[in-house]
């Protein structure tokens, strides 16, 4: 609602200033972002018209980030009681991939709420800004829920991987206005031939696909995904031919250890047998956006999926040795 009354009042205030002349006319060139400072297919937008968009774009918001606390709220904290605030250091935990999982939201957040922006055709710096910190502020107010449940707790880590993946939206768009190194994820659902390892892992992560993608780590592969083309301009490389760097970990079955403890702290499963290990990854990669169409569905089909790594071969680096997948999820 903030934002909304800032922009709205900054769109009257144009416009009386430049009396009949609409405000999308009155257009300066920033040399040093080599930009426009709006966006070339939204001149034509009306005060009236951006103002609208700017509501729809302000509801959809708060519409999408409540429906994501309370899937969030049935998934994780429905489970455990609400304490006072408190802090824990989580670091050491799940070789870190929850902190890249956490910088990879914060990403895809401020990057689709910028996109978002974008539409309702504010100030180029104006939706960067606005947009870039909304993954940010969202994630900000999960580790406050997390600081009040006793599960949990707030973690700086998260905290900081927070900020990292917003910094990474938006100084790309500074620089490049474009994402020339997105951000990506993958996911496999993992079963074992050891019983005693599955009903691990759904005492863990849950049962259902949406449990098992958000809380299992060892299904998860974070990526990013470098698009060739604009480091190479002179060069013959297709548009849409990236090459990704993927980082991920297997063999977890509790935070720090394999180690699990009922209520009196009895150990009720111990496999400290198996290995934790990082797996790293290379791998060509496909961006979506890069593909030229004239179809607005497709487009915005295509910036959708662009979140996620499209499956390709890869070479994985775990453990000291290479291993080649013939196709990565």
């Amino acid at each position: 609602m903030i934002v909304f009354l800032l922009l709205s009042t900054n769109i009257k205030a144009q416009t009386d200033s430049t009396l009949n002349v609409p405000d999308d006319l009155t257009l300066t060139i920033d040399t040093q972002s080599h930009s426009l400072k709006q966006d070339p297919k939204y001149y034509s937008l009306t005060p009236q018209q951006k103002e609208k968009r700017i509501w729809f774009v302000a509801g959809a918001n708060v519409v999408g980030y409540s429906a994501t606390m309370i899937a969030l709220s049935s998934a994780w904290y429905s489970q455990y009681e609400k304490t006072k605030f408190h802090t824990f250091n989580d670091f050491p935990e799940w070789k870190q991939v929850d902190k890249v999982g956490h910088l990879y939201s914060a990403y895809i957040e401020s990057r689709a709420s910028m996109e978002m922006w974008r539409w309702t055709g504010i100030d180029r710096k104006k939706r960067i800004w606005i947009g870039g910190m909304s993954g940010a502020v969202y994630q900000t107010v999960i580790e406050f829920l997390d600081g009040h449940s006793a599960g949990w707790g707030w973690s700086w880590g998260d905290f900081g991987a927070n900020i990292l993946g917003s910094g990474a939206m938006i100084a790309q768009e500074l620089a490049w206005d474009d994402q020339r190194i997105k951000l990506k994820f993958s996911f496999h659902k993992k079963s074992y031939s050891d019983p005693t390892l599955n009903q691990r892992s759904d005492v863990l992560f849950g049962k259902s696909i949406p449990e098992r993608l958000l809380k299992d780590y060892n299904g998860q592969t974070y990526w990013a995904s470098a698009n060739l083309k604009p480091f190479f301009k002179n060069s013959n490389i297709p548009e849409w031919l990236s090459v990704a760097v993927g980082y991920g970990a297997e063999g977890m079955f509790g935070g720090t250890e394999n180690i699990g403890k009922d209520a009196n702290g009895n150990i009720i499963f111990n496999r400290t047998d198996i290995k934790r290990y990082r797996q790293w990854y290379l791998a060509p990669d496909i961006d979506l956006t890069k593909i030229k169409t004239n179809k607005k569905g497709l487009k915005f089909l295509f910036t959708v999926l662009s979140a996620f790594k499209f499956p390709t071969p890869s070479l994985e680096l775990s453990n000291g040795k290479f291993k080649v997948h013939a196709l990565h999820f």
